[in-house]
């Protein structure tokens, strides 16, 4: 799959295509411009070259130098004129094109992200969000725009060439060659498979560094932090490798090319000698002329190995873009009948880009007012569960069914039978009364101080100088991590779901709030089913099931009770969390 050529990856685009079709006047503008821009540069380096030598050769008569004067003024005054209008209009194109592209994406994600999440990891959503779309509006103007530019220059010096002699202009057109084609094509050859793992390793890199950030309390706990610190210096060791020898490799080809253009510079020296032999430095003026065009085009050619060389990494973008579900709408559009009981059947999920097996073949039946715990180490599936369970995500088989409809078909549907208060639940920047309405609108004021005497928040607000229309800080930060979990419970009891996810909600607390906090999650939940994700055993008993996930599968499950008598390891980590090992 790496070494398919980006023209083929871009016949088969259904992301990128569709703008090109929309501006495609103004990219031929800019197109056109940056010809202009070389073509103004090495004018007006040839007529200065001749200016400068024909004006030492006779500079008695000023009328036989007049038109090189006018034309060296008018290619100096040109050169960054076209420039500038070409960085305007190509910078303009791109931009325009991106914002559409976000747009897209953006709505992409937010009407598939149930369906998104299945096959990638949040450091592959985050990847996506921050790193594709520069991409692509780098393939345009680091890449497309550079090449087709210097493909026009060459096909110009040639057919110029051509009307002085034929035989150089072949010659010149096979050194040319070389540069802007078997130089760019030997950069994708030799240094592709190095910038295919250098991508590969930064996105591991980015991938790991978020998921175990997030984690970091497990790593903690569990005491494995140091191994996590060995991998990632291991990483880190063969991206620098990896780097190193696209540098090198980089070098010698930029000496090669370097080497080309001094040979065609020699060429030209030797050829313009015997061209236009004559008196008065006639060979010498065209001499200054022919070489000194040359250097300006140089940075039009030079550009050309790295450009192709990225069209590695713009490929991969442009194939995960494509590689996005189509925008679909889900709703059961009716209420679910019976008892609201969960089942997991023969449940399997691993992540499709790196093939890593999250879940293997489980099996867990919960009942309707079930209190049940997950237990399980960072990266063990219990998160992976959880939102299986929630929807979020499409199982690879098995199936996860809640009242006998599989939840993943539900759509928006489930957040009426669902509620999850996460690690850091979040705070919107608008009214208190408006983010504990989000999931229940319609809730009146009393309701709503309802709730939050039963979180015990009602003091709290009362004494506000707005009470409920005090206004939140973005993210919540002027409540204390407590607080906002408790705002987080009132959300579910004005919706009054009758399933509660806890994803591990006290992390971070300090042990007097955890255990408040716990005992208000259990006093003001008794009649609902309640799933709780944790590491931390403080408030276990208050479950009538703990189950514990390693590498995907159920290795343990009873009852607090059973556990704590007969369970060594269950007994193990009860030590652990209560200091005692």
């Amino acid at each position: 799959m790496h070494n398919i050529p980006l023209f083929k990856v871009l016949a088969k685009d259904s992301w990128i295509r569709p703008f090109l079709k929309r501006y495609k006047k103004t990219m031929v503008a800019a197109l056109i411009l940056g010809f202009m821009t070389f073509f103004c540069a090495g004018a007006l380096m040839f007529t200065s070259g001749f200016l400068i030598s024909r004006a030492a050769s006779i500079p008695e008569n000023i009328l036989l130098i007049y038109v090189p004067i006018v034309l060296t003024r008018a290619f100096g005054i040109g050169r960054p004129v076209f420039r500038y209008i070409e960085r305007l209009v190509s910078h303009n194109w791109v931009l325009k094109m991106t914002s559409k592209l976000r747009l897209k994406l953006y709505n992409t994600l937010e009407k598939d992200a149930i369906f998104f999440k299945n096959r990638y990891s949040l450091g592959d959503v985050l990847g996506l969000l921050a790193e594709d779309i520069n991409h692509i509006q780098n393939l345009y103007l680091r890449t497309i725009f550079p090449t087709i530019i210097a493909w026009i220059l060459y096909i110009f010096v040639v057919i110029a060439l051509g009307v002085f002699s034929i035989p150089f202009a072949c010659l010149m057109a096979l050194l040319l060659f070389s540069v802007i084609i078997v130089l760019p094509l030997w950069s994708v050859v030799v240094n592709g498979a190095r910038q295919e793992r250098e991508k590969q390793l930064k996105n591991e890199l980015y991938t790991e560094l978020t998921d175990n950030i997030i984690g970091v309390s497990d790593w903690i706990f569990s005491q494995r932090g140091h191994e996590y610190v060995n991998w990632h210096d291991q990483s880190e060791k063969q991206l620098q490798d990896t780097q190193a020898s696209l540098q090198k490799f980089n070098r010698r080809r930029d000496f090669l090319l370097q080497v080309i253009m001094g040979i065609i510079v020699v060429a030209l020296l030797f050829w313009t000698s015997q061209q236009f032999p004559g008196n008065h430095g006639g060979a010498a003026n065209w001499i200054a002329a022919f070489v000194l065009s040359v250097f300006p085009l140089v940075d039009a050619f030079s550009t050309l190995p790295d450009a192709a060389q990225e069209t590695n990494i713009y490929k991969d973008s442009i194939k995960r873009l494509n590689a996005l579900p189509t925008m679909t709408e889900q709703s059961t559009e009716k209420a679910l009948e019976g008892s609201l009981d969960i089942k997991i059947e023969d449940l399997v999920f691993f992540y499709e880009k790196n093939n890593r097996k999250i879940l293997d073949h489980l099996n867990i039946t919960i009942p309707q007012g079930e209190k049940l715990a997950i237990l399980g180490r960072s990266g063990s599936g219990k998160s992976t569960l959880a939102s299986l369970i929630r929807g979020d995500l499409t199982p690879t088989s098995g199936n996860v069914q809640l009242a006998n409809l599989s939840t993943e078909q539900m759509g928006d549907d489930i957040s009426e039978y669902i509620g999850v208060i996460q690690q850091t639940p979040y705070l919107f920047h608008t009214t208190i009364l408006n983010n504990l309405r989000i999931g229940n609108e319609q809730a009146t004021i009393d309701a709503v101080w309802e709730v939050l005497r039963r979180v015990g928040l009602e003091k709290l607000v009362e004494e506000l100088p707005d009470g409920l229309n005090t206004m939140v800080d973005e993210a919540g930060l002027r409540f204390s991590g407590g607080e906002r979990h408790r705002m987080a419970l009132a959300r579910i009891l004005l919706k009054d779901v009758p399933i509660v996810l806890l994803d591990e909600p006290t992390v971070g607390l300090d042990p007097i709030t955890e255990q408040a906090l716990i005992d208000t999650f259990f006093e003001q939940l008794t009649d609902k089913t309640i799933i709780w994700i944790t590491h931390h055993l403080q408030g276990i008993e208050k479950m009538r099931h703990v189950i514990f996930i390693e590498d995907g599968q159920l290795e343990m499950s009873g009852t607090p009770e059973e556990l704590a008598k007969s369970n060594p390891r269950y007994q193990k980590l009860k030590a652990i969390d209560e200091g005692k090992f």
